[in-house]
């Protein structure tokens, strides 16, 4: 039986060898596929054609897959796999070295849906694209919804589940002070798709960078808050978005998805894949943003 890891890595294998053809039957015929954090705006593909119509030319890139580390969810359709591709735009002859992560279903040996989390950033300078990149935000525009209801929790809240909702929730509800307290007292904490950003290793580097919630004023909404628990009883993988505003930014809306170790009631580990595109176009900071690279 053809498993969800097998077809990651034929994907993989097809990518990495610039068969785009090949790719796209991988994908079920009504197979939907979301980049969340695509700028400037989110992208939605739906069906195998559209795939086809959208990408039948593939990528100017040539690239490998490295760092591959899946996670199996208590879903057996669900595969979550973090990775960096290297490589090079061919156009420009620039190399990159990204880091990506996505979340795949797959039934009966074809992909049926998958939501892909990209470095946007670094593949986009390797393409000398930035000056674009900063004129689409400019004129991009995003219809924004009400933000629905808070669901009532029944996790656990020392579960991985429980304190993932507690550090999402608790950046809504403005409680920049708690919030280190979700952290053991050595922990690591990593922002893949912020150049530059160092690595927090202690409650107290949490203590400081929470600080910008306050001192940016940050007021954000959780929605479409997606838990995925994996077969790692410490690990639990949540996709959501913040809508709102921070200091006199117009309200915009943002996706992320973290990857976090919980023991004992406390977070050992995070991987926090955030799009720090977004916040700096809302918050007019892109051109800050591109020099941190």
């Amino acid at each position: 039986m053809t498993t969800p890891r097998d077809v990651f890595d034929e994907l993989s294998a097809h990518i990495t060898a610039r068969r785009w053809e090949e790719i796209f039957a991988l994908y079920a015929e009504d197979a939907v596929v979301e980049n969340p954090q695509r700028p400037p705006v989110p992208a939605r593909y739906e069906g195998r054609q559209t795939l086809r119509k959208n990408f039948g030319g593939g990528l100017n890139v040539r690239m490998d897959r490295s760092d591959v580390l899946i996670h199996g969810t208590t879903d057996p359709e669900v595969i979550i796999a973090e990775y960096r591709n290297v490589g090079e735009a061919l156009d420009t002859g620039k190399s990159f070295d990204i880091a990506n992560i996505q979340v795949l279903r797959v039934r009966d040996g074809l992909i049926a849906h998958s939501r892909d989390y990209h470095d946007y950033l670094r593949l986009i300078a390797a393409q000398d694209g930035l000056d674009d990149l900063k004129k689409s935000f400019e004129t991009a525009e995003r219809e924004l919804t009400p933000v629905p209801p808070r669901p009532a929790s029944t996790a656990d809240p020392r579960s991985p589940r429980g304190v993932f909702e507690r550090l999402a929730y608790g950046v809504a509800d403005g409680d920049w002070a708690g919030l280190p307290d979700l952290y053991a007292e050595e922990t690591h904490v990593t922002h893949p798709f912020l150049p530059g950003a160092e690595a927090l290793k202690t409650r107290e580097d949490l203590r400081e960078h929470f600080k910008f919630g306050e001192q940016g004023k940050v007021r954000f909404q959780v929605r479409d808050l997606v838990l995925h628990e994996t077969l790692d009883p410490e690990v639990v993988i949540g996709e959501f978005d913040y809508q709102g505003t921070a200091g006199d930014s117009a309200e915009f809306r943002l996706s992320n998805i973290f990857v976090l170790r919980v023991r004992d009631g406390l977070i050992v580990e995070s991987r926090d894949y955030a799009d720090h595109l977004a916040i700096a176009a809302a918050t007019g900071r892109l051109g800050e943003l591109f020099a941190r690279r």
